[in-house]
């Protein structure tokens, strides 16, 4: 059984600490774990509960309402708000269907937003903020690689789709490459960047994984791009700073980096590196770009 404190659960359900706590003093259904020490925390059980309390209350229905369902009714009523559901109720079924293996209603739920908002807004309003939330529970050590590796295969899968489905750009668009450092094999925003670039009518030259900076350089050199970006993920602050300044210098090419907030060293973004903390940033360079071309 994991367990979770305050501060996790409040970071993947998006209920404050001090909701928790009422609903605590107020209603059965919560009753938190304590340590030895008298401090609360919850388990898998009630993780996965307070979610579906959680996509239910985005829809309006009452929580004195709710706690009067047994967990098969929250279930059921989950599964059909999510028809009309925001996309933060969206991320918070995806949670569940990664943390129960659940391939079906994972599929059903990309499909439904697909549908909904386009696969552009899915991508990054959706399984941007989805990828987050696998990474506070990566982080703290709540999920298998089992489950972080059925999710991001069926991601992977989601997006190479979407990508084969493009239209080649024109020889003279701009040209961006992507690339993950030595090292770094964390591909998915790697790949949903490449679904940005090439929806926009970029060129895109896809490298992948573990690319050695002299194939780097050497590419770099073929192609003449206007852009090279990556993303730091295994590798320490210090690293990145090392990587991003080596690449920066040898390559003479505007970097675009993005990865975990702590990667990021606003000393070292000027005129030829910046770092890009969500989709939106790339989306806003990119555009940027093509209207100065």
């Amino acid at each position: 059984m994991s367990r979770y404190s305050m501060a996790q659960i409040v970071s993947l359900t998006g209920i404050n600490s001090h909701t928790l706590r009422k609903w605590e003093s107020r209603y059965d259904f919560l009753v938190p774990e304590r340590t030895e020490t008298n401090i609360r925390f919850y388990t898998d059980s009630q993780l996965k509960k307070l979610l579906n309390i959680s996509i239910l209350r985005s829809q309006g229905i009452r929580l004195s309402a709710i706690g009067k369902m047994s967990d098969e009714e929250i279930h059921k009523m989950v599964s059909e708000s999510l028809i009309d559901s925001d996309q933060e109720g969206e991320v918070k079924a995806l949670v569940l269907s990664m943390i129960n293996l659940d391939e079906k209603e994972f599929d059903n739920i990309i499909k439904s937003q697909i549908i909904k908002n386009g696969i552009l807004s899915t991508f990054t309003e959706v399984i941007y903020p989805f990828l987050h939330k696998v990474g506070v529970l990566w982080g703290i050590n709540k999920i298998m690689p089992a489950q972080e590796h059925f999710v991001s295969n069926l991601i992977r899968q989601k997006i190479c789709s979407a990508i084969d489905l493009l239209p080649m750009a024109p020889d003279n668009a701009p040209r961006i490459i992507l690339f993950l450092a030595e090292g770094e094999n964390h591909e998915i925003g790697l790949l949903l960047a490449s679904f940005i670039a090439k929806k926009l009518g970029w060129r895109v030259f896809y490298l992948g994984q573990n690319v050695p900076y002299d194939n780097l350089k050497t590419m770099a050199e073929l192609v003449k791009p206007n852009y090279l970006l990556t993303f730091f993920i295994s590798i320490t602050p210090s690293m990145v700073e090392e990587n991003v300044l080596r690449i920066s210098s040898e390559t003479k090419i505007p970097l675009l980096y993005s990865g975990s907030p702590i990667n990021f060293k606003p000393e070292i973004n000027d005129n030829m590196v910046s770092y890009l903390k969500t989709p939106q940033d790339l989306i806003k360079v990119l555009e940027a770009a093509l209207l100065s071309t």
